[in-house]
């Protein structure tokens, strides 16, 4: 993957259309001359100008989105990056494992003359993986929170009730312990959805990485045409059952955007990070 731009450099190096020279330059240049022939307290004003200057321009949008474009950092990959830092070690060490296996098995096709959609289908898949990741761990969050919260919920359904069956409550608490146990009920009910959630995105998950691992496998043992074209026609089965299960599941990811129109970035595996990463975690 790319490293993200430097826009507190750029920005220090910007040039406006048709300028040879920045124009941040000439502002330094001025205050160190009128430092050194005027009062070096003006250096101090300079300094903290600079700084503004640099801060000011490096948190503009449209000036990201330039830089972005001239580094060829797309919105994806920032978006990769983003939900990459979402995720906790655990995920992380799985993302990095099914990115080396994939770009494993684009080395493979590459050598085997594959075209570019078989190529784009194995990014396709390292992507989902990631964007399920992503979903796993917000519905994991809230599991969480009920694994804390089950006790405590209990025990104030309980009062509440206890509270309602007795005659001397009026008309106003009763509505307002009604109320807090509907809530109550909601919130057992959003619980068991999460943990419903997990235990299919879970299972989702290991299918597609035993998948990547199976066409991996299948490319190093392709000699041939036949076993290149195996190797293919499981890629593509792969991803097609992994799209059809998201669009069968299209409830369980009711809040988050649609998985199959944002593509992967265009430098998804080519620097292998999942295969440098791993090397790190054995040496340790």
């Amino acid at each position: 993957m790319k490293d993200k731009p430097n826009y507190w450099w750029k920005a220090f190096n910007a040039r406006p259309l048709g300028m040879p020279v920045p124009p941040n330059w000439f502002g330094i240049a001025a205050f160190g001359l009128l430092g050194a022939l005027v009062n070096p307290g003006l250096w101090l004003i300079g300094v903290g100008l600079e700084g503004m200057y640099l801060w000011w321009l490096s948190k503009n949008q449209r000036f990201r989105n330039v830089v972005d474009a001239e580094a060829g950092f797309s919105d994806s990959t920032s978006r990769y990056e983003t939900l990459l830092a979402s995720l906790d070690s655990t995920a992380q060490s799985q993302q990095y494992e099914v990115e080396r296996e994939a770009a494993e098995i684009v080395g493979l096709l590459q050598r085997s003359q594959a075209g570019d959609s078989q190529i784009g289908d194995v990014r396709q898949l390292a992507w989902l993986h990631l964007k399920m990741l992503s979903a796993r761990a917000s519905f994991a969050e809230v599991v969480s929170v009920a694994d804390r919260e089950r006790k405590k919920l209990d025990e104030q359904e309980r009062r509440c009730r206890a509270r309602l069956a007795e005659s001397d409550t009026d008309e106003d608490l009763r509505r307002s312990l009604e109320q807090q146990l509907e809530v109550i009920q909601s919130r057992h009910q959003a619980h068991a959805d999460a943990e419903r959630r997990l235990e299919l995105v879970d299972a989702e998950l290991g299918r597609l990485r035993q998948q990547v691992s199976l066409v991996r496998e299948q490319s190093l043992l392709a000699t041939d045409a036949n076993g290149i074209a195996l190797t293919l026609d499981s890629l593509s089965a792969s991803l097609n059952e992994a799209n059809r299960w998201l669009r069968d599941q299209r409830e369980i990811f009711a809040g988050f955007e649609t998985f199959n129109d944002e593509p992967p970035p265009a430098d998804l595996l080519a620097s292998r990070r999942g295969a440098t990463k791993t090397r790190a975690r054995v040496s340790e």
